[in-house]
């Protein structure tokens, strides 16, 4: 699919419009991406990707960034700004309508919050404030108001991870009983692209929402029950907003601030009241809360195989992002290593693609097959399948106690554990090339499960740098030796 039209994308560097971006330059759109600092974007630019700088405070560089649009998405709002932010947004939302105006754009789009408009928080009576105040300028604009986005990196679905994850017993406030009809968010961004289809005319508001209506705490046992804990949940009636927020910024990556706007927008029903978006895009059929926690939890899986990411890290750890919709904020944690060596990619690559099996793991072989030992006292599979060829693997195939999940010969192999441990586990190598040679990349990737999964990992820790800092130190080595150098 080719577009010719011109889109106006703000908030690309947010996490909907990251993805939303991702999903246009998939479908061929013409996009012009908006905003303040064009570095993080500029690796974005393409032929139909155009990156400008600008401000929705600023009407001059909106207007000329509006030349030529045809559909606006405003995907703005304060949600991490302090007091005063209803303000800034009512200022921010009349500019940019203004200029939209003026420029005769046909068409806004917006993304708001469901919730009762005699029942709202400030957070979401200043979203659906900035909704009516785009639809005053005259450009027609469909306002989408959807309630709890789960995806990875999401702001609802990473605290109720963090929750889960980290705490066996939880205390539960009344918030976490109130309705909601959460949406995955490819559902949200299918919305989104499909306003952009619509026939021309009146602004009109969309409630978008899941299949099914909800609570936060019927979320929170989905996932333990889907990431096989334990989970017990005590509900009390005297925690405050206030004290919540203070209570998630201690266990969620949640500072108290966000904490407080999100509380207090949690102890609002947001659910879908309307059939707008059924009549208005039939083709369009959101997924059910169990599976759409299940398909986050697929791609997160599938994305160790696909890209890399960033996420929480351990001390040996480095934040790296490919892009603004790359990054995640999961429960992973890292271990990351590098070495140069003075040979070309595939002279680097050669001892990394013979790994295991009678090969062995170059260091420490013996805590290897101490490690293999103990797998199989537990159930596991032990290194006793080996691998099949002393030369070369093929994806889907067994190693040792792995399972090959990626490889690219000279460039890459990613190992999947298969050992019986409190979540999952990955091993990359990556090769590249440099002036001088080659660098050769060592990650280990540890997903826990709850508590135990994480003093799984602080216990093997110290382990780490004996075993996998030896590991690479001698792959290095070999190939050097082998290139004869």
């Amino acid at each position: 699919m080719s577009d010719e039209r011109l889109v106006l994308l703000t908030g690309a560097t947010g996490y909907v419009g990251g993805r939303l971006l991702n999903r246009f330059a998939e479908h061929g759109r013409r996009v012009r991406c908006l905003a303040r600092r064009v570095e993080p974007l500029a690796d974005r630019a393409s032929e139909r990707i155009e990156v400008v700088q600008g401000d929705v405070f600023d009407r001059a560089s909106l207007d000329a960034a509006m030349a030529g649009v045809h559909t606006a998405y405003y995907m703005i709002h304060s949600m991490g700004s302090s007091e005063g932010f209803e303000a800034r947004d009512r200022e921010a939302a009349e500019t940019f309508a203004a200029a939209a105006k003026g420029a005769g754009v046909k068409r806004i789009v917006y993304l708001g919050g469901l919730g009762d408009d005699d029942d709202l928080s400030a957070h979401l009576r200043s979203r659906q404030e900035v909704g009516r105040i785009l639809a005053a300028s005259g450009v027609p604009t469909i306002e989408f108001r959807a309630s709890i986005v789960l995806g990875t990196g999401s702001l609802s679905f990473e605290l109720v991870r963090a929750l889960v994850e980290r705490l066996p017993v939880m205390i539960t406030p009344r918030w976490v009983r109130v309705e909601a009809q959460p949406i995955l968010i490819t559902d949200v961004l299918a919305y989104l692209e499909a306003a952009l289809d619509l026939p021309e005319g009146t602004s009109q508001v969309v409630q978008i929402g899941g299949e099914e209506r909800c609570t936060y705490g019927d979320i929170m046992k989905e996932y333990a029950r889907q990431r096989e804990l334990w989970r017990l949940m005590l509900p009390v009636p005297f925690l405050t907003p206030r004290l919540s927020s203070l209570w998630l910024g201690l266990v969620t990556p949640l500072y108290a601030r966000v904490g407080r706007k999100l509380v207090d927008s949690m102890v609002h029903p947001t659910v879908v009241t309307d059939d707008s978006a059924k009549r208005l895009f039939p083709a369009i059929h959101p997924v059910d809360m169990q599976t759409a926690i299940a398909r986050v939890l697929k791609r997160e899986t599938e994305s160790v195989a696909e890209t890399r990411w960033c996420d929480a890290v351990s001390a040996a750890g480095e934040a790296r992002t490919k892009g603004a919709a790359d990054v995640q904020f999961g429960p992973r944690l890292l271990d990351k290593r590098a070495v140069d060596v003075d040979v070309p990619p595939a002279a680097a690559f050669a001892p990394i693609r013979r790994i295991g099996g009678k090969n062995g793991w170059y260091y420490g072989t013996w805590l290897w097959n101490l490690r293999g030992f103990l797998d199989l006292l537990v159930g596991g599979v032990g290194v006793r399948r080996g691998r099949r060829d002393p030369e070369h693997v093929r994806i889907g195939e067994p190693l040792d106690f792995w399972r090959v999940e990626d490889y690219v010969l000279d460039k890459r192999l990613l190992l999947r554990a298969e050992m019986k441990v409190p979540g999952r586990a990955w091993l990359e190598f990556q090769v590249e090339p440099t002036d001088g040679g080659s660098r050769i990349h060592q990650t280990a990737v540890f997903d826990p499960r709850g508590v135990s999964g994480r003093l799984y990992w602080w216990s093997v820790y110290p382990l780490h740098g004996l075993i996998f800092g030896g590991m690479l130190k001698e792959i290095a080595a070999r190939a050097r030796r082998e290139a004869g150098r």
